[in-house]
């Protein structure tokens, strides 16, 4: 560098969404975005950069089962709900992923999920005692990828390259979900599972889980917001937050991401979305109880959502609360 060269400018920090609170003294914190909309639509918050594109990881999972059915496959009830789902891996879910295999002539082999455990602790426990090991239907997106199948079988389509980028399925998925975060997909990647995935910025992300609870009845985003309203066992698990809250909070739409992603709409409109920075799943609950409040909704799930302690020895010795 030369001395007339200006130094590189050097990105602010995002700001502190959660902090780890341990015997009263604070060892920790978790940085991230935020963003909330008000019931019209328009921005009412902020917290960081959330026009910043991120990886939304299965918080996308709506716009995919959208483009499902836009590509002709019928689905609906507890399946649709299964196609959009990150299951728990819990026998039920697992029964109704091979039928829906089976429905098409498929099977558990076709699917390109890496294998896996339940992604549910408990559940995890009861498959490994019943000297179960990882499949690839256990994958908690293995409903996903049987719907994802199915329609290529519907369609014609090639099934062993369902996950290529350029396959006539996964081109309907980026334009569903450019069309419902109304901006350009800024980067493509990969997923967990193998599925193509795409980048959006927060706010574009909490417009399309607005655009889903408010679309026409009888539209594919409508129909996979309530399949996903209408049976959140499927699209989470028995013990899982988003299963909690729409359950508990009726029009509720909501579904996390890895990397400590979520997105919320409310019956409304009122919407939301954030992602932690370093990833950490444990903070998500705070945040999300957090931004909860601050849309207005008062229920008691709210705070059992926002419940994180830590432990010492087997006590509660702190917990790890928002800071916004």
């Amino acid at each position: 560098m030369t001395s007339t060269d200006a130094p590189a400018a050097i990105a602010p920090a995002p700001p502190v969404l959660a902090e780890v609170v341990r015997s009263g003294f604070t060892e920790g914190h978790h940085r991230g975005s935020l963003v909330l909309l008000a019931a019209d639509g328009s921005v009412e918050r902020t917290l960081g950069d959330p026009d910043a594109p991120v990886f939304p990881r299965s918080s996308n999972k709506p716009m995919q089962a959208a483009a499902i059915l836009r590509a002709g496959l019928e689905l609906s009830g507890e399946r649709l709900a299964l196609a959009a789902a990150s299951h728990s891996g819990e026998p039920f879910h697992l029964e109704l992923v091979a039928k829906m295999l089976a429905e098409h002539g498929l099977s558990a082999a076709d699917l390109r999920t890496p294998p896996d455990l339940p992604l549910d602790p408990v559940a995890a426990e009861a498959y490994l005692a019943a000297g179960n090991v990882r499949e690839r239907i256990t994958m908690n997106c293995s409903g996903k990828h049987a719907a994802m199948l199915a329609v290529c079988v519907r369609n014609g389509w090639d099934t062993a390259s369902y996950l290529d980028p350029a396959h006539p399925l996964q081109l309907l998925v980026g334009q569903a979900v450019a069309e419902a975060a109304g901006e350009p997909v800024a980067a493509v990647g990969t997923d967990g599972c193998g599925a193509p995935l795409m980048a959006i910025g927060l706010t574009g992300l909490a417009r399309a889980f607005r655009s889903f609870v408010l679309a026409e009845p009888g539209s594919a985003e409508r129909r996979v917001a309530d399949a996903m309203r209408a049976h959140p066992e499927y699209v989470a698990g028995t013990r899982r937050p988003d299963t909690w809250l729409m359950t508990e909070v009726p029009g509720t739409l909501s579904k996390m991401g890895a990397e400590a992603v979520q997105a919320v709409a409310l019956a409304d409109g009122r919407a939301l979305a954030f992602k932690i920075d370093d990833g950490s799943v444990r903070a998500l609950g705070p945040v999300l109880a957090r931004a909860l409040e601050l849309l207005g909704v008062d229920a008691p799930v709210v705070s059992r959502i926002g419940r994180a302690p830590l432990l010492g020895g087997a006590v509660e010795v702190g917990e790890i609360r928002a800071t916004f």
